[in-house]
């Protein structure tokens, strides 16, 4: 549909969020008549989200802020079997106790984008072990089971790529997608959710619930899907040459959260900006103008506006500052990352590539001697040439502190303890 008419599928569509639809004009119709109720799954795989899930975050956050009632549905009953779509082996299976600890983690991040005291518009936190885990299993076959054909679930894209590479689906996994169907029928029983939105991979288990949904009864329910993003050098969203781009602070600072921002490659600024900022669409217009060194301030706008949205405006800017200190005036800024080291570690002297490690600036001894190899490596801003370095206490500096660099864009202040 080439002109939405309401005011949420035109800021999506405006934006780069919509992949596909189930009913372009009929979900116009809907958002532009009623308030509409829809939700977003997330299963707690880990302490954390990462980056590469803030585009679903956004989705929920436009969602209110067009006037409607974003759900933000915490998968405590299906964790424990495990999304297996596009994966080439099953998840490890979870304990109640780690699903649960899990949740109350990622919960934390949620309030920084959507208003759950807003009234009876209030964003909602539910968790669908409030249904799933008290189904009685042959009552759920019998009711719900029979509605679903296993020759179609076997046509999905997520199953048949993991069939066509010969690698085993569960009858565990298997279920998943009809228990996340289930979930998009429970969730309109309980609060009149209309819409379910996610990832374009979720398109199947998406279509799934609409199907089961029209099978038991309930008004005409619709799917939102949003691309599957990777940079433009075909990187997955989300990931960084470090591990994951966490977005809970005590998994990742807001610093590195700011520096991998700032980093994005020129061909995806204004892409990025439309989707993980709330700058005016006429502001965006007027940034993607720019190019030369001026798209490296474009770039620490990004970079500020996420992390601002995520960690606060103040840490942003601390984030902003810290990185103008140590890049343009070459200072040592106290806000940088910094790991301990006990002090009698220090004193009795270190091996550089064990400290690398230590710091994060390295997976491995080996990867380690690779960047000392390759001239990458600095302490105290002077060049390391010898992987066999060892640091002691004399390294640190009257500022009481050894900066540990590696390239010109990553620095920790390794502190003795």
């Amino acid at each position: 549909m080439s002109e939405f008419k309401s005011d949420f599928l035109r800021t999506l569509s405006e934006r780069g969020f919509i992949h596909q639809t189930s009913d372009d004009a009929g979900l116009d119709e809907l958002f532009r008549k009623e308030t509409v109720t829809a939700y977003i799954g997330f299963d707690p795989t880990a302490p954390s989200l990462h980056a590469g899930g803030l585009i679903q975050i956004m989705m929920l956050h436009w969602l209110q802020a067009t006037g409607h009632r974003p759900i933000s549905l915490m998968g405590g009953g299906t964790g424990m079997v495990g999304d297996p779509s596009f994966k080439d082996e099953a998840r490890q299976l979870m304990t109640v106790e780690t699903i649960e600890s899990n949740i109350a983690s990622i919960k934390r991040v949620f309030a920084n984008y959507l208003d759950y005291q807003k009234g009876p518009d209030a964003a909602l936190m539910i968790n669908n072990a409030e249904w799933l885990r008290s189904l009685n299993y042959l009552e759920f076959l019998r009711d719900v089971g029979r509605y679903f054909s296993v020759n179609r679930m076997l046509s999905f894209d997520s199953v048949k790529t993991r069939l066509e590479r010969e690698h085993s689906l569960s009858f565990l996994e298997f279920n998943y997608m009809i228990l996340q169907a289930y979930d998009f029928v429970e969730l309109n029983k309980r609060y009149g959710c209309r819409v379910q939105m996610g990832g374009s991979d979720q398109w199947g288990n998406i279509v799934n619930g609409i199907d089961l949904g029209h099978r038991m009864g309930t008004p005409q329910l619709y799917a939102l899907t949003s691309p599957l993003l990777t940079t433009a050098s075909g990187a997955k969203m989300g990931k960084s040459v470090n591990g994951a781009v966490w977005l809970n602070p005590d998994m990742l600072g807001p610093y590195e959260f700011w520096q991998y921002w700032r980093n994005t490659e020129d061909a995806d600024v204004t892409r990025f900006l439309k989707l993980y900022t709330t700058l005016p669409m006429s502001e965006i217009a007027r940034l993607s103008q720019l190019d030369g060194s001026e798209i490296n301030e474009v770039k620490k706008i990004l970079a500020t506006e996420v992390t601002a949205m995520l960690h606060g405006r103040p840490a942003a800017e601390q984030a902003a500052e810290t990185a103008r200190k140590t890049f343009e005036e070459g200072a040592l800024a106290e806000n940088l990352p910094s790991v301990d080291v006990p002090a009698a570690e220090l004193e009795a002297g270190l091996g550089l590539l064990t400290l690398m490690v230590r710091a994060g600036l390295a997976t491995s001894n080996g990867e380690a001697r690779r960047h000392v190899q390759g001239g990458a490596v600095r302490i105290n801003d002077q060049p390391v040439s010898d992987e066999r370095r060892i640091i002691g206490s004399a390294d640190v500096t009257g500022d009481g502190v050894i900066k540990l660099s590696l390239g010109k864009k990553k620095h920790m202040l390794v502190r003795p303890a």
